[in-house]
């Protein structure tokens, strides 16, 4: 256990901001850089747990108060800092919408519960192209925060259990019972691993943001930090040498051969945790004569040990630098960019760690700040964060709030040449954003609220695997709409249909889960989304019992490729085929089950986020007007072909989103999308009396 800070570590600190560094900024030869996070994760169970051991080894007991507010002093100033300006500058280069989804992320990121945040959004932390959250990576920070939280009481509470069931058996109880903390750190840490391995395979998208699947790797920290030092020195040179070559061997084999695809943490994370493991455990014999190691040398320079110094900051400043600026330039950076946010970053990391974090660890704030005192931090950075953000919520909403009475697009007079009234409707508002006139002040739903515009599936949310059958209406004939969220995003269309015609109504959809049968791909992974394969299966064994009288396919193409057999396809070419094949046995097998079967053909999709454009500036209609993209529209023919070629109804409701190939994104006074690929629950539900016609839902009541 040491008692000061190694040099070796600081060194290591360096290589992990570095790698995580050159991965974010798109290194070809580093990909899998961002496993330096991992690295941090296990020196910091290190560090902390020694820390800890050496406390219970001196006083036999664990001040968590001090322990806390000494974890304040080191992360707190730095980290509110960084959320503060990345509040502001989003405000600056964001649109409003995603200005205010930063607000949101910097309250989670304040209460160090980011992880939980993007966990529960499904977010995919490599899906820089779908514009991530400038805050996103403090996720890491809230895991080791919560380790934080969560360590010093299980190390206290083993103390207490030890310490009373050896009560009588020997006259001095030793002040550290190894064993017994032996034993927790390696069942904690083991179950920890076995979890990470299961729920990198289920939920690849929330398992890389969860504690439970990296807290093992603080555990192997804590674990290292268990060894006595005296056993180390006991090591000859070469076998030190070894473990330290061993260690430098996989974290560059990690760096090098994990990607982007690998499922990860899992089992992958093994490689960057038991290397840093072993380059820890190999330098803690450097203090020996003759026992310090190459590596130990190598890591300890002068200029490594600065780098790692500056590390905490470096990883707080560099993901905002590298997410933001895209967005101001409203393109993607190029190599002498990123070599220039790289150099700020440096900047900004060597004023934060010389005026911010040094003096709440050794200056007059320090001093001031002492023992438990130092828990003051925590109230007074949450009361800054939320201030600004507060603010920040005020703007946007008043930027973003109704200005000016500009009136809705309409259309005069009856339908004419046998054009619905919202087909002309379509028409009149492709004229208007021609004609580039403004935007109607008074939209539905309002432009603020606009992400929130998603359908209400009920009890019954098949995302959440859910096997029940949810039943709507109470009509003596039955529908069944099966598909994703595209499906999903007609619900409040069909909710209006079943009411007027006396339907009963079932909504078996999933959101990313093609209705074809085929195996698609997780959205986060190259590896094969299982869930979906499992609901496919059962959506049919549903609609064979309930024999409905109509059943509605709408879905999206598969958006991160298909498999076959074992190999995964992403080019259209490749899909088409396969994609078709699935199709053609979905329909076919569904008409067995059914008396009808009909198909709504997806709706276009937009090269970029209309709501985006819409609430960036000023913009007129025709800014936002958008052509849909042609992978989308080829992907969605073979639908309508497999459909078509089995004798089954297709519905295009292209007509009352577009017109001669252009997509307004305001249609009257309704947002038609909330953003590049779902329609508003506000603008389907317009459509109902359209959708029910098209689909004969509506016929026996006129």
């Amino acid at each position: 256990m040491p008692r000061e800070l190694r040099g070796d570590i600081q060194g290591l600190r360096a290589v992990a901001v570095l790698t995580v560094i050159a991965a974010h900024a798109g290194v070809p030869f580093l990909p899998g850089g961002f496993v330096g996070v991992d690295v941090f994760y296990v020196i910091s169970g290190y560090l902390i747990a020694s820390l800890l051991y050496r406390e219970v080894l001196l006083t036999g007991r664990i001040s968590v108060g001090a322990f806390w507010a000494r974890r304040a002093r080191r992360i707190l100033p730095a980290a509110t800092l960084v959320t503060v300006v990345t509040v502001l500058l989003s405000l600056a280069w964001l649109s409003l919408l995603d200005a205010r989804q930063v607000v949101v992320d910097a309250l989670w990121a304040s209460a160090f519960a980011a992880n939980i945040h993007f966990a529960q959004q499904g977010v995919y932390y490599f899906a820089q192209g779908e514009g991530p959250s400038p805050l996103q990576h403090y996720w890491s920070l809230a895991v080791e925060e919560q380790f934080y939280v969560v360590w010093p009481l299980l190390l206290g509470a083993c103390l207490v259990v030890t310490r009373w069931l050896r009560r009588g058996r020997t006259r001095q109880v030793e002040r550290l019972p190894r064993s017994a903390v032996l034993t927790m750190l390696v069942v904690l840490t083991l179950a920890s691993l076995a979890w990470s391995i299961h729920a990198t395979v289920a939920s690849p998208a929330s398992a890389y943001f969860s504690t439970l699947t990296r807290a093992w790797e603080l555990g192997a920290g804590a674990l290292v930090a268990l060894v006595p030092p005296t056993f180390v020195r006991r090591l000859t040179r070469l076998s030190l040498e070894t473990m330290a070559v061993a260690g430098a061997g996989l974290l560059v084999t990690s760096c090098v051969v994990i990607t982007e695809d690998t499922p990860f943490p899992g089992i992958a994370a093994v490689l960057p945790v038991a290397g840093t493991a072993l380059l820890i455990l190999s330098g803690s014999a450097a203090d020996a004569p003759g026992k310090r190691t190459t590596s130990s040398r190598a890591l300890a320079v002068a200029p490594m040990r600065m780098i790692g110094d500056w590390s905490y900051s470096l990883y707080l400043w560099h993901w905002p630098a590298f997410v933001l600026p895209p967005v101001a330039l409203d393109r993607g950076m190029t190599p002498v960019e990123k070599a220039l946010a790289v150099l700020v970053v440096i900047t900004l990391s060597a004023y934060s760690y010389r005026f911010v974090e040094t003096p709440f660890r050794v200056g007059r704030p320090a001093r001031r700040l002492v023992r438990r005192r130092a828990l003051v931090l925590y109230p007074a950075s949450a009361v800054l964060v939320v201030a600004t953000a507060g603010g920040a919520w005020w703007w946007t909403g008043h930027q973003g709030g109704e200005h000016g009475n500009t009136p809705p697009i309409t259309v005069a007079g009856p339908p004419i040449d046998g054009v619905h009234n919202t087909e002309a409707l379509v028409r009149a508002s492709v004229s208007a954003a021609k004609d580039k006139r403004a935007v109607p002040s008074n939209l539905t739903p309002d432009l603020l609220n606009l992400r929130d515009s998603i359908a209400d599936v009920g009890e019954c949310d098949y995302e959440d695997n859910v096997r029940t059958l949810c039943p709507h209406g109470d009509g003596d004939r039955s529908v069944v709409v099966i598909g994703d969220s595209h499906a999903r995003a007609w619900i409040p269309a069909f909710n209006r249909i079943i009411d007027a015609g006396h339907w009963t109504a079932y909504y078996l959809v999933k959101p990313q889960c093609t209705a074809a049968h085929v195996t698609i791909a997780s959205l986060g992974s190259d590896q094969p989304f299982t869930d979906c394969s499992d609901f496919q299966d059962w959506v049919v064994g549903q609609v064979e019992e309930l024999h409905p009288d109509l059943v509605v396919v709408a879905s999206s193409p598969p958006v991160n490729g298909v498999f076959d057999g074992g190999k995964r396809i992403t080019s259209v070419d490749g899909i088409i085929p396969i994609l078709r094949a699935g199709y053609d046995d979905l329909f076919i097998e569904l008409s067995q089950y059914a008396d009808q079967v009909a198909l709504v053909r997806d709706v276009p999709k937009s090269p970029d986020d209309p709501a985006t454009c819409l609430s960036s500036g000023s913009p007129s209609l025709g800014d936002c007007m958008f052509e849909p993209v042609e992978r989308s529209t080829v992907l969605g023919n073979v639908a309508v072909d497999s459909a078509r070629s089995t004798g089954i109804e297709v519905v295009d409701p292209t007509p009352w989103l577009c017109y001669q190939g252009e997509c307004p994104i305001v249609i009257g006074g309704t947002l038609s999308y909330r953003d590049t690929d779902h329609i508003t629950t506000e603008y389907a539900a317009n459509l109902w009396s359209e959708l029910g016609h098209a689909l004969h839902m509506l016929t026996a009541v006129e």
